[in-house]
């Protein structure tokens, strides 16, 4: 194989352009596990970087810790590790297990199902809104309404407090880009911030007349700090992902032009398109976990405290579990992809996600028959977020 130039995985600017594929591609087969150091002076870390990889660490819980170092390449300050390790995200067994089992049974698909003609009802709604403009930046126009007001409905919250808490979950999950945050001391400002919402929502919930809702689940188990901790995890997760599967998606049909006209022509295809959409463009590009003990990994020696992250940005894309692995198509199956992670971590609103994908690209369609890029798409200056900034569309009903 050739030889690439090497780049940083850790620094943010990488991912301006895209994803490094090329070079992932290169180590995949060369250092499957490999060293990178840290652009900002923090300790190095093991790159996990093969389907067979990622799939090893996400299976060993009790080895590789979500909680000891939290989920982000970079070493977050006491008061900030404490706040991620109240977040699912963050827990390791057995707290991990009960924390998430009554959450566990209100995800179901039954039980997503009953919210399927809200979903309908709120697509039809934002692309109603979108129609009157015309000309419009798919990402924050469109594809961030959507989960914004699902969420909203879920969690009960106030409908006018949904775009306050839209705009504060921007900053805290996209921290490294200037347009959202000024610093990362801001995007912690506005988990601060978010974290106080969730606290005082939730006292104010308990003084009121019961609901049924996934607030009421949560604070069935839950005081209102640990509600507030859950709370910014649950929002910033189940916004930020969908809001990029939907505008990346879309991307991604744009740029292979015969294959969104093959799934105008049968929407049975849409499942599969989501589930490729996210394959492909997987909305992040890893998650860290750190060694609780001495191991070994793909022939590499992994010492207790170590970083380690699983890059679902090379594994999906791995040539030994996915044929013409780089290639776009809506019609792959079976389909392996590990964007929603695996075994104990396994995504909690994976049938959520899935259930938005295919309404909203179906009522999409039926409401825009023509779909137009008016100009050049930004990305997220992000080391974590596989995610688009802009999307300059027109949509012609």
């Amino acid at each position: 194989m050739t030889s690439t130039t090497a780049v940083d995985l850790s620094h943010p600017d990488t991912y301006l352009g895209g994803p490094p594929h090329e070079y992932l591609t290169e180590l995949r087969e060369t250092d499957p596990v490999h060293w990178q150091e840290m652009w900002n002076g923090d300790p190095g870390y093991w790159a996990v970087l093969t389907h067979e990889g990622v799939e090893s660490v996400a299976r060993q819980p009790t080895v590789f810790s979500s909680s000891r170092g939290g989920v982000v390449l970079e070493d977050l300050g006491p008061t900030q590790l404490e706040q991620m390790q109240g977040m699912l995200l963050a827990m390791d067994p057995p707290r991990h297990r009960v924390v998430r089992k009554p959450l566990t049974q209100r995800m179901t698909p039954r039980g997503i199902a009953t919210i399927e003609a809200d979903i309908v009802a709120i697509c039809r709604e934002v692309f109603d809104e979108a129609r009157e403009s015309g000309e419009v930046c798919f990402v924050h126009d469109v594809a961030a309404h959507l989960p914004t007001r699902v969420i909203g409905k879920l969690m009960g919250l106030p409908e006018a407090d949904w775009e306050a808490v839209h705009l504060m979950a921007e900053k805290v999950t996209h921290g490294q880009d200037p347009e959202y945050a000024s610093s990362e001391a801001d995007a912690g400002a506005a988990s601060a911030e978010m974290g106080m919402y969730g606290y005082q929502f939730a006292v104010d919930r308990l003084a009121a007349e019961p609901r049924d809702d996934l607030t009421a689940v949560l604070l069935a188990n839950n005081d209102p700090v640990e509600f507030a901790k859950l709370f910014i995890q649950l929002v910033t997760a189940g916004q930020d992902t969908t809001q990029t599967m939907l505008s990346s998606g879309l991307h991604a049909l744009m740029a292979h032009p015969e294959q969104f006209t093959e799934l105008r022509a049968d929407a049975s295809l849409v499942p599969d398109a989501v589930e490729e959409i996210l394959r492909w463009a997987n909305p992040l590009h890893y998650f860290r976990r750190t060694a609780a003990e001495d191991t070994e990994l793909q022939g590499k020696t992994i010492r207790a405290g170590d970083k380690v992250a699983m890059y679902y940005t090379s594994a999906n894309r791995d040539e030994k579990v996915f044929e013409n692995s780089q290639a776009f198509d809506i019609r792959r199956s079976p389909n392996k992809h590990l964007s929603f992670g695996q075994a104990e971590h396994f995504c909690l609103g994976v049938h959520l996600a899935r259930l938005e994908g295919k309404i909203f690209f179906t009522e999409l369609m039926r409401t825009f028959p023509t779909i137009e890029l008016t100009g050049e798409p930004q990305r997220v200056r992000s080391n974590l977020n596989n995610a688009l900034r802009t999307l300059p569309v027109r949509l012609d009903a």
